[in-house]
């Protein structure tokens, strides 16, 4: 049997985020939030950029700087449409830094145009 994706799926990679990370268009904003996610496992930067909208993307993304992230689960907390082509993901992500663990609790904004789901930013939320 094959492990779940990094997403937190039960799905194995290849059957869940693998195809995003291919190329498929993400379905809605919570899968693409989960496919970033298992991207940033992955240590892919081009994907992360692609699937970032142009007007916030930054101009490069270096997931090599610093000792590297151990990505340890994502939770969702809610995802939300505001209409068909805006919606938020709130998520906790947990990983550890030279033994040291981190979360990222966010409430990213999601915008969809021309049939593709992207990442516009996001606020850090607190507890």
């Amino acid at each position: 049997m094959k492990p779940p994706c990094p997403c937190g799926r039960a799905a194995a990679l290849a059957d869940c985020c693998g195809r995003y990370l291919a190329g498929a268009p993400a379905p809605d904003a919570e899968s693409l939030m989960r496919s970033r996610y298992t991207a940033f496992t992955l240590a892919d930067a081009a994907y992360l950029l692609a699937t970032w909208h142009p007007d916030t993307r930054p101009a490069t993304l270096n997931l090599a700087d610093g000792p590297a992230p151990k990505w340890l689960g994502l939770r969702i907390i809610t995802h939300e449409d505001q209409d068909e082509s805006h919606a938020t993901v709130e998520f906790v992500a947990r990983y550890k830094v030279a033994g040291r663990a981190y979360r990222q609790h966010e409430q990213s904004r999601f915008i969809k145009q021309a049939g593709r789901w992207y990442y516009l930013g996001g606020n850090e939320k607190s507890g």
